[in-house]
């Protein structure tokens, strides 16, 4: 544990800082991630999309920004981008028309079994040699660091208010 007289030099440790740690993992699992799905066309950024659309398919664009806690003009721009490749198809909610539904294609749902299964391999190597408890208790301070913060963040607090909090563990 990092004591306070640590955090309150200019510079402490790169190993100290939870949120550069935080980002090695990210950009570790991502760019392992990628290597896998490039084939599909898909990149690490595209992922996150296609993810939340495997586990809950027609949601509503702002719906979909909010639950990956990207802002609304990345989301529109991602999405542009999976509709050029045949992934997603966005339609205006007949019901509010000034909502648009966001929809897996047939070949945007057939790229879950296919991608799925790399992404537990890289959590299962990213996790190797840790016990089950370890992993529990890694992914319960995770959530517990991604609370503090979304308490200071009203933008962020709002994106983790989901009924996809159970996908607690989305780098998997």
């Amino acid at each position: 544990m990092m004591s306070d007289q640590r955090i309150t030099m200019d510079y402490w440790a790169f190993d100290d800082s939870i949120g550069y740690l935080a980002r090695l993992i990210f950009r570790s699992f991502s760019r392992l991630r990628e290597q896998h799905t490039r084939e599909y066309g898909i990149s690490s950024g595209q992922w996150t999309f296609l993810r939340q659309l495997w586990r809950e398919d027609g949601i509503s664009q702002r719906e979909l920004s909010r639950r990956i806690a990207m802002r609304d003009p990345t989301t529109a721009v991602s999405l542009r981008t999976l509709e050029r490749a045949g992934l997603v198809r966005r339609d205006v909610n007949r019901s509010d028309r000034r909502e648009i539904l966001v929809h897996l294609t047939p070949r945007g749902r057939s790229l879950e079994r296919q991608l799925l299964p790399v992404t537990a391999e890289i959590h299962a190597h990213a996790t190797r040699n840790m016990s089950d408890a370890e992993v529990d208790a890694l992914g319960r301070l995770m959530l517990h660091v991604i609370a503090n913060l979304a308490a200071a963040d009203p933008e962020l607090r709002s994106s983790r208010q989901s009924p996809a909090r159970a996908d607690a563990h989305d780098n998997r």
